[in-house]
């Protein structure tokens, strides 16, 4: 989605410009532009559609529309709760973890995903998230450790610990990753988009940190 939109707003700052050589050009010019219908823009699909022609005005018009949509709105929901059970995860290590690297690892993760939590909660107050109210199964999105996993993870210490807290972490930013491209595949507004690519980023550099440290 932000490649596609950013394509649409090159596209359109393009054809204002191409408008403003015409109207600075002789009428014959203008004339023309305006017989010919003014420039146009083939802005591309979503994955599967095909490509669109669009008039500048169009493109201009679906450059800046990022009204929220319903992938918006589950993501941001679900990414919170996601987070929070990471931060349970983070919150065992300091009693636990019997490596120095683990703890620290635990402290970035935490440190990157409280601030996160508090930009996704402030963009559900600002577009009225609080009227949507939830209805997904917080248990069943990807990556999320059960009750069991949990249990064992409270209980085990030392070495047994951090073989353990890394096992679950990984699959816990691989779930995120999915999550937040889904979003970016179905979502709409700019705000989200740049919070799942965040996502993506972040979270792929601190899955192969935490694959090096497993192996």
């Amino acid at each position: 989605m932000c490649v596609r939109r950013s394509v649409l707003v090159a596209a359109a700052v393009s054809a204002v410009l191409a408008l403003a050589a015409c109207d600075a050009g002789d009428g014959d010019s203008r004339t023309k532009a305006q017989a010919g219908g003014g420039p146009s823009v083939v802005a591309p699909g979503k994955p599967g559609e095909p490509a669109r022609t669009l008039s500048a005005e169009e493109a201009a018009k679906a450059a800046g529309d990022d009204t929220p949509n319903s992938a918006d709105y589950r993501y941001v929901q679900m990414m919170i709760q996601h987070h929070v059970q990471a931060l349970e995860l983070t919150e065992l290590t300091p009693s636990r973890s019997g490596s120095s690297s683990v703890k620290r690892l635990a402290e970035r993760i935490s440190a990157g995903q409280k601030p996160e939590i508090g930009a996704m909660e402030g963009w559900l107050e600002h577009n009225g998230g609080e009227k949507r109210p939830s209805t997904h199964d917080h248990s069943a999105m990807p990556g999320m450790a059960t009750p069991a996993q949990l249990k064992e993870l409270r209980e085990a210490d030392g070495t047994a610990f951090d073989k353990l807290f890394l096992k679950l972490m990984i699959t816990h930013h691989q779930g995120a990753i999915t999550m937040a491209t889904e979003a970016l595949a179905e979502g709409n507004n700019v705000q989200v988009e740049e919070m799942a690519g965040d996502v993506v980023a972040q979270q792929t550099v601190e899955i192969n940190r935490m694959r090096t440290m497993s192996s």
